[in-house]
């Protein structure tokens, strides 16, 4: 039986990352940035006014406040003005927030500071040079690098493409996943089971999970498990995935028979993994491009976790996640838990927070059945129990895995 580490590890060793694409700025959000962006251009572009006011020399109102300091407005400035404008010794232009300084002045006395005269302004405070005012190049200077190789691009780095000129910016795609479900008792969701038969979650919910993880899923749907079409499917879909995933044909018949229909693309490894619940499990790396291809338990509730646990971080790691694994953080146990022994537990819970100290705390759900998927829907978090450990009382401190957090 393989550990749960050893099968992570060759998980994440076979992560290739898609070539980098140029993308629009509003199209790169979520990705990671695949080049230095260097600005070819200050930011800002010029000397503007950080507030409504007055543009004057610093000098000029030195004095306010112990005497009367009195200037003359010779004009006033827009924002985005493109007319040039030089002010004189004792003079005073009326600006607002974002207008360019007029040649030599060196401040802005807020309006608040004045008496906001229009032809002749009095100055009540005086203002040091530079005050209220946004330098050439203050945010970035031409040359620097305004985003990084590998930097996640968010709201404020798109901000800072645009602020710099760039309209489209080299990105590393998402990472696509091909969900595949096998079984001949599935049917679509918008069919009437008959009997013996039961809808397709897995690849329903698989695809939502990749989606979560940051994946472009195609959601093949379900796959008759005869031989030739299942090759066929699968053979196509490696051409057009970086990941594939196949639910349902981990374990049993179906398993040797899946494993016999892949073998022509590769080989695909089905073993025992130290873990609970989808101890049954496969890994390969298939067609040319030998890309991983994992085969997961048809049970959807051990599907789920098996994706969490082994597929998510692979997902992730193709993006260049830095840290590809989720949170994990300790909280008190509120009910006893049970574990299967010699095998890593991936149980649910639902995470909470002590407001008065802000420990965590984490109550266990549906511990009667690793099949309840209603459960799962309840969870928020997994609770991880090691291999050596059987039994946790109310109580005392477990490790628990954040899931993705519900609005």
């Amino acid at each position: 039986m393989r550990s749960v580490d050893e099968q992570l590890a060759r998980a994440l060793a076979a992560a290739v990352r898609p070539a980098p694409v140029r993308v629009a700025i509003s199209e790169a959000q979520g990705l990671l940035c695949a080049e230095e962006v260097v600005a070819e251009r200050a930011l800002p572009g010029f000397d503007q006014a950080a507030v409504d006011g007055y543009a004057v020399r610093s000098v000029d109102v030195q004095s306010a406040g112990q005497e009367a300091v009195q200037l003359p407005v010779v004009g006033e400035i827009a924002a985005g003005s493109r007319q040039p404008r030089r002010l004189q010794p004792g003079q005073a232009v009326r600006v607002v927030t974002g207008a360019p300084l007029p040649t030599l002045a060196d401040a802005v006395v807020p309006l608040g500071y004045t008496d906001g005269h229009q032809a002749k302004v009095t100055v009540e405070q005086p203002v040091p040079s530079a005050a209220f005012v946004r330098r050439t190049g203050e945010d970035v200077q031409t040359g620097d690098v305004a985003v990084r190789r590998g930097a996640p691009i968010g709201a404020a780095q798109v901000g800072l493409l645009a602020a710099v000129g760039r309209a489209k910016v080299l990105v590393y795609p998402r990472p696509r996943v091909s969900i595949i479900a096998l079984g001949d008792e599935l049917v679509e969701v918008d069919r009437t089971p008959g009997q013996g038969e039961v809808y397709d979650v897995n690849s329903y919910a698989l695809a939502a999970a990749a989606r979560d993880a940051g994946a472009e899923v195609h959601r093949v749907g379900i796959v008759s498990s005869d031989a030739a079409r299942l090759r066929e499917v699968v053979e196509g879909r490696l051409l057009l995935s970086e990941i594939v995933v196949i639910a349902g044909g981990a374990g049993g018949e179906l398993g040797e028979e899946v494993r016999s229909a892949l073998s022509d693309l590769g080989d695909v490894d089905t073993t025992r993994v130290a873990m609970h619940p989808g101890s049954v499990q496969g890994f390969g790396r298939l067609g040319p491009d030998a890309v991983p291809t994992f085969l997961l338990p048809g049970n959807p509730m051990s599907a789920l976790v098996v994706f969490e646990v082994l597929v998510r971080p692979l997902i992730r790691a193709v993006q260049g996640k830095r840290n590809p694994r989720r949170r994990v953080v300790s909280a008190k146990l509120l009910s006893p838990i049970t574990s299967t022994k010699g095998r890593r537990g991936f149980l649910r819970g639902q995470l909470l927070r002590d407001e008065s100290n802000g420990e965590y705390l984490v109550q266990p759900l549906g511990l009667s059945g690793a099949h309840l998927l209603a459960s799962l829907a309840e969870a928020n978090c997994l609770v991880l129990v090691e291999e050596d450990t059987t039994e946790v009382p109310a109580g005392d401190q477990v490790s628990v895995s954040f899931l993705a957090q519900r609005g």
